[in-house]
């Protein structure tokens, strides 16, 4: 595992996007799985500017979406599938067929969980799997307690998920599940990056990094792939101790 800090969200955010620029340089065909949210938002916006600016086709890529509230429709706003659309896909001219999101409202989420898997299978492994990191550790919506040892599956949603996931969404709504990629995917990307920023994840970056790992802390699990770069601006490294972890400023 590598710790690369950067001085701002700004950097940060350039970074991850050129990792993803060089991929689909190197192969157009390369398989891609990203979060949602706000971490991930100015990589998006920053990556169909470059990816335009630079002419970068986007059309062979496979994209798969890492998670989704369940019983969420997919035009609301605060759904993982309208993020996506909105600052990726749709800028970025992906073909459906290449595009695979969890519907969150299936009437079998089991099944939906199996055809995930299936495509994955089928598309894989994936070249490179962008996460941030929930205030509880959990990565997708993999909490606390959960197996390492899944694939796609339904989760029971942690009060402190449920709390912080009302800032997506317009008015108060029952969020209490959510279906998700597991970190047996995870562990099969050939790459893995890690994002976080600010002040306010400086403690759970520096147990990620520096604890044991347990799914007690979910994110700790990052420690042992073998090509995994957490990636954080100067506010979320704030804590961190373990000089010889982290690369050079940028």
């Amino acid at each position: 595992m590598e710790v690369k800090i950067y001085n701002d969200y700004q950097g940060l955010s350039a970074q991850v996007a050129d990792h993803v620029i060089d991929l689909v340089k190197q192969n157009p065909e390369a398989v891609l799985c990203m979060a949602s949210g706000d971490t991930p938002k100015l990589c998006c916006q920053l990556l169909v500017q470059k990816a335009t600016s630079e002419n970068i086709d986007f059309s062979n890529v496979t994209f798969i979406g890492l998670d989704e509230w369940v019983g969420i429709d997919a035009t609301n706003e605060g759904s993982c599938r309208f993020f996506f659309e909105k600052n990726l896909l749709d800028p970025l001219r992906f073909r459906q067929s290449n595009v695979r999101l969890f519907n969150g409202l299936s009437d079998d989420l089991d099944g939906e969980c199996e055809r995930m898997d299936a495509f994955i299978k089928g598309a894989g492994p994936i070249d490179l799997m962008i996460v941030g990191i929930g205030m509880n550790g959990h990565i997708g919506f993999n909490e606390p307690g959960v197996s390492f040892d899944l694939y796609a599956h339904v989760a029971e949603l942690d009060k402190t998920t449920t709390s912080v996931g009302q800032k997506y969404f317009n008015t108060a709504i029952r969020l209490d599940r959510g279906i998700t990629l597991g970190f047996k995917h995870l562990m099969e990307s050939r790459k893995l990056i890690l994002m976080a920023n600010g002040a306010k994840k400086a403690g759970v970056i520096k147990k990620a990094v520096e604890d044991e790992v347990s799914n007690i802390f979910p994110a700790t699990v990052i420690q042992s792939h073998s090509n995994a770069v957490v990636m954080v601006d100067k506010d979320a490294a704030s804590l961190l101790q373990n000089s010889l972890s982290v690369a050079a400023n940028k």
